[in-house]
């Protein structure tokens, strides 16, 4: 019973992957073919960028913030708490911004993406766009894949800044260090494989996120509950798309540029 139950779950996961790969290229082909949404892919990058930019300043201040708080008093152990602003810049730039702002879009454009597909599965509504000779893959996942994949890196961008100004508000405030002091050592602890790092990796996850909601809405069936347990897989398995993902990108790139 165990190894039938084994076999089943195999053959089932290597069935999804294999789905979800087939959709995702199949979106990377149609966006170099016509027709294409432009107004569709304009509305999403609406909602999953503006939609999206108050729970990512709030997420990047506070942790900008209390990484400044951690570090600080850590580091003056050693004295060196003039150094709390090359932890918070390399450490933001680095890997906590972009998984971060990516965990934040996973929960609030993923959970939505795979709702929105999700009642259009079982409300018959992606048959009905089949009938109208509409192909849901170009007309419901290209847009908001586009959206997604160069959203997430602007949002990160902005994530990056406002952490860095809210360990700024706290080496000045909190730790009494200077202004000029903070600027000068985030400045020394970039490099410019460091912004490039940083900079790369929200595109691989935007696209991660976005592609696994809307392979889960795609994918949904049983009314209603199916809806919800849609919601509830697309953030799961974006959040830990997200994590593996960033760790074989990241694994990547410190091969390629240092």
């Amino acid at each position: 019973m165990l190894k039938v139950t084994t076999d089943n779950w195999l053959k089932t996961a290597v069935l999804e992957m294999q789905e979800y790969v087939l959709l995702s290229l199949r979106a990377i082909r149609y966006c170099f073919s016509s027709p294409f949404y432009f107004r569709d892919v304009v509305e999403q990058l609406e909602e999953i960028g503006i939609g999206s930019l108050a729970v990512v300043v709030l997420t990047g201040f506070f942790t900008g913030a209390v990484l400044a708080l951690q570090s600080g008093f850590t580091l003056d152990q050693f004295g060196a708490r003039s150094m709390v602003g090359r932890l918070v810049s390399a450490s933001m730039v680095k890997e906590l911004g972009p998984v971060l702002t990516a965990l934040m879009v996973a929960g609030r454009v993923g959970s939505g993406i795979a709702a929105e597909l999700g009642s259009m599965m079982v409300t018959d509504q992606i048959h009905a766009l089949r009938a109208l000779g509409t192909d849901p893959v170009r007309k419901l996942v290209v847009p908001r894949m586009l959206a997604g994949t160069f959203m997430v890196p602007i949002l990160t961008v902005i994530a990056d800044g406002v952490g860095i100004l809210g360990g700024w508000a706290i080496t000045v405030g909190q730790l009494r260090v200077a202004s000029s002091v903070y600027w000068n050592s985030v400045v020394d602890a970039l490099y410019i494989q460091d912004v490039w790092m940083g900079l790369i990796k929200p595109f691989f996850l935007g696209f991660v996120i976005v592609s696994v909601a809307c392979h889960v809405g795609l994918r949904t069936s049983g009314g209603t509950q199916g809806v919800g347990r849609a919601t509830t897989n697309a953030v799961v398995a974006g959040s830990v798309a997200v994590l593996a993902v960033d760790f074989f990108v990241t694994k990547l790139l410190f091969m390629l540029m240092y």
